[in-house]
C-alpha cells in the first residue's frame, strides 16, 4: 500500500479508488467520477463570494457601527468623568503657577532697572565714568558667566521663553506633589480621550457609514481674498495682470 500522510487533504485521497484496510480487512472505495471547474468558472465562484460578503456587510455593517458607537461613547463618558476632579485641580495649580511665573518675570525686570539706576547714580553723580567702566564691564561679563552656568546646569539655552516655561513647569509638578494631582494619570487619561474621540470621528466618517462623500461648498467670500491677494502681490512685482 501507500502510505499517507496525516497533513494530506481528503481532496487528494479521492482522485483515484484506494483500499482501506480495517482490522484485517481490506474495503474497495470507488471514488465517483468528477468534473474539475474551469478558471472561468472559478472566477465567477470568487464573485459570487464577494458578492455575498458585500451583502452579509450592508446588512449587518450599521448595526455593528452603532454597538461600536456606543460602546466608544460609553468609554469616552467613563473617561471624562474620570478627568473632572482632575481638570479642577489642574486649572487651580495652572493658575498658581501662572502667577508665580509671572511674579518671577516681573523680579528679574525690577531687578534691572534697579541696577540700571545703581550705576546710572554712580556714574553721574557719585563717580565719573572712567571709575565705573571696569565695574560695568564686570557686571556684563558676571551676567554672561550666569547664563552659561544655566546652560552647564539645565542643558538649554538661556532664552527668556525656555526659562519661563521652565519655571512654569517646576512651580507646576511641585505644587501638583503636594494636593495630590497625579501628573501622569491627568496625562495617560487625556490621551486616552482624544484615541477615543478620533475613533469617533473615524466611525462617523461617510465613507465608513457607505455614504457619499460631502462636496466642499464654494465660499465667495475667500475666492474674493485669495484674488484681492493676488492682485496686491502682482502690482507690488510690477507684473501685469491678466485677465
Amino acid at each position: 500500500g501507500i502510505r499517507i500522510a496525516s497533513s494530506a487533504s481528503i481532496e487528494s485521497l479521492f482522485t483515484d479508488d484506494f483500499k482501506v484496510t480495517i482490522n484485517d480487512v481490506s474495503y474497495l472505495v470507488n471514488v465517483p467520477s468528477q468534473q474539475r471547474m474551469t478558471l472561468e468558472e472559478l472566477s465567477d465562484l470568487g464573485d459570487v463570494r464577494q458578492l455575498v460578503n458585500k451583502l452579509y456587510a450592508a446588512l449587518n455593517i450599521d448595526q455593528h457601527q452603532v454597538e461600536k458607537e456606543r460602546e466608544i461613547l460609553a468609554h469616552i463618558e467613563d473617561v471624562r468623568a474620570k478627568l473632572a476632579p482632575l481638570e479642577k485641580k489642574r486649572s487651580t495649580l495652572v493658575s498658581a503657577a501662572e502667577r508665580r511665573t509671572s511674579v518671577l518675570a516681573w523680579s528679574g525686570l525690577g531687578y534691572m532697572a534697579l541696577q540700571f539706576g545703581f550705576l546710572a547714580r554712580l556714574t553721574w553723580w557719585e563717580y565719573s565714568w572712567d571709575i565705573m567702566e571696569p565695574v560695568t564691564y564686570f557686571v556684563t561679563y558676571g551676567t554672561a558667566i550666569i547664563a552659561y552656568a544655566y546652560y552647564v546646569l539645565t542643558r538649554q539655552d538661556f532664552v527668556l521663553p525656555e526659562i519661563r516655561d521652565r519655571q512654569f513647569l517646576i512651580s507646576f509638578y511641585k505644587r501638583a506633589q503636594k494636593v495630590g494631582l497625579n501628573v501622569h494619570e491627568y496625562n495617560r487619561l487625556k490621551e486616552r480621550l482624544s484615541h477615543l474621540q478620533g475613533d469617533l470621528k473615524r466611525l462617523r466618517d461617510p465613507l465608513a457609514l457607505n455614504l457619499p462623500p460631502s462636496k466642499l461648498e464654494y465660499d465667495p467670500q475667500c475666492h474674493d481674498a485669495l484674488t484681492k491677494a493676488q492682485l496686491s502681490i502682482k502690482s507690488f512685482l510690477g507684473l501685469k495682470l491678466n485677465n
